[in-house]
């Protein structure tokens, strides 16, 4: 019988390992659009993002103006590098924090959008952990040696 379990788990692993890349991607493109998407209505309405930093969003340990500057930035950049697939594991990091920053300073997200934050987190520690990929930009660079997903 363990015999044919690790039959069993050999086979699929066998067929699940070629979809990695592909599901690495999706994270990535997935989030990075998502974020890429907030940072343009951030940047396109800037006096209604100054007015939500100022009076609605609650951003610890920095003045509003910088906390509106490097939220939008960070919205607008550390996607690009993602989607790319560039430096995955430390952009999938500085969103992941970001995300829980977004979370923690806008209370209203608890009870509207907070699902979709958790789904992204999720997401962006995907990358974290197993970074971008063979379909990337990092892989191309330097290549990491090929691992079995079970070991």
């Amino acid at each position: 019988m363990l015999k044919f379990i690790k039959q069993v788990d050999y086979t699929a692993q066998r067929l699940v390992e070629p979809l990695v890349p592909l599901l690495l991607l999706f994270t990535r493109l997935w989030v990075a659009w998502v974020f890429f998407k907030s940072g343009m209505v951030k940047y396109t309405s800037w006096d209604s993002t100054l007015y939500l930093f100022e009076f609605e969003y609650q951003v610890p340990l920095l003045p509003f103006e910088t906390a509106a500057y490097l939220g939008t930035a960070a919205e607008l950049i550390l996607p690009v590098f993602l989607a790319l697939g560039l430096f995955t594991r430390p952009m999938a990091l500085l969103l992941f924090g970001f995300n829980m920053v977004a979370v923690l300073s806008y209370p209203q997200l608890w009870e509207q959008g907070f699902y979709d934050h958790q789904l992204w987190g999720m997401m962006l520690l995907v990358n974290v952990f197993w970074g971008g990929g063979m379909i990337s930009l990092d892989h191309l660079i330097k290549p990491e040696p090929r691992r079995s997903l079970l070991e």
